[in-house]
């Protein structure tokens, strides 16, 4: 492997691995972001008062039906988080200050769950999530390739989030994304363009490779016995 210099916006550098360029950032990994460092110089957070804190009745009662699955509140964390960012749509402050006043845990717990799983956006996005794997399964089988013509595809479009993705966790369907936690796959480049054209659209995109949809064994089996 040879590195080289020019990674492209949020990479520092660039990899050859059998015969790919795969850009990476200074730390190495292909997602930018990792190597962003710790603020230092913010004041410690205790747990938010509840009586200084407005969370939203739906939401309350949301958070608090969570917590209540779990004999330890903080094994909570990960719906929590979530519940609060499909309310709403990102985990800003806001969201985690009113998840941490109901957990009863400090805005720096949630924060440092939150900023470890590449399913929270920690900034505004767009109304669909658009995860590209680009993990070594997925990038041996064109999956940098299928991100450019994605990227080209959405050119910017302020209600689609297409990032990459370290590992979605599907190498059998490589390459593939998650379109709005729906997995899909495998792509080709020449699916791009039609997959953002049915989000753009509202409908479906790419029924025929959506994961979900497919048959699986225990049904063909079922319906091989109902036919005896």
């Amino acid at each position: 492997m040879s590195p080289s210099n020019t990674g492209g916006p949020g990479f520092d550098r660039v990899q050859e691995f059998a015969g790919r360029e795969i850009p990476r950032t200074a730390d190495g990994s292909r997602v930018p972001g990792w190597d962003e460092p710790v603020d230092l110089d913010k004041d410690p957070a205790g747990v938010p008062d509840p009586a200084l804190i407005d969370v939203p009745g739906e939401l309350r009662r949301e958070f608090e039906e969570i917590i209540g699955r779990y004999p330890e509140r903080h094994s909570a964390a990960l719906p929590v988080l979530a519940a609060a960012q499909r309310h709403h749509g990102w985990c800003s402050p806001q969201a985690i200050l009113q998840a941490a006043c109901v957990m009863r845990v400090t805005p720096g717990y949630l924060t440092s769950v939150a900023t470890f799983y590449d399913m929270f956006e920690l900034a505004p996005s767009g109304r669909h999530q658009v995860y590209v794997c680009t993990n070594i399964s997925c990038s041996l089988r064109g999956a940098d390739e299928l991100y450019a013509a994605l990227e080209a595809a959405v050119d910017g479009d302020p209600d689609i989030n297409l990032r990459h993705f370290e590992c979605l966790g599907a190498c059998d369907i490589a390459p593939m994304v998650s379109v709005d936690q729906v997995y899909y796959g495998p792509l080709q480049t020449s699916d791009a363009e039609r997959l953002v054209a049915d989000l753009r659209a509202e409908r479906e995109p790419l029924p025929e490779l959506a994961l979900a949809l497919r048959p699986n064994a225990d049904a063909a089996l079922e319906a091989d016995e109902a036919a005896k």
